[in-house]
């Protein structure tokens, strides 16, 4: 539970902004998400070396011109 303590004259714009960002910071929603469907482990790291690979690849263009 997130809790944002709210200071005496404090504009609730400012706190409202400070509590979605730690809202964002605790990746809440990606959790959410990420546990509507199940993937299996083969798939997840399939993803992840295919990432990988990408990232790679990116460098080495990078590096070369």
């Amino acid at each position: 539970m997130l809790i944002i303590p709210v200071k005496d004259g404090e504009n609730i714009d400012r706190a409202l902004k400070r509590f979605k960002r730690k809202f964002d910071r605790t990746k809440t929603m990606k959790q959410l998400r990420d546990r509507k469907h199940f993937t299996k482990p083969s798939i997840e790291k399939r993803a992840q070396l295919q990432k990988a690979q990408y990232v790679q690849n990116l460098r080495t263009e990078e590096e070369q011109g």
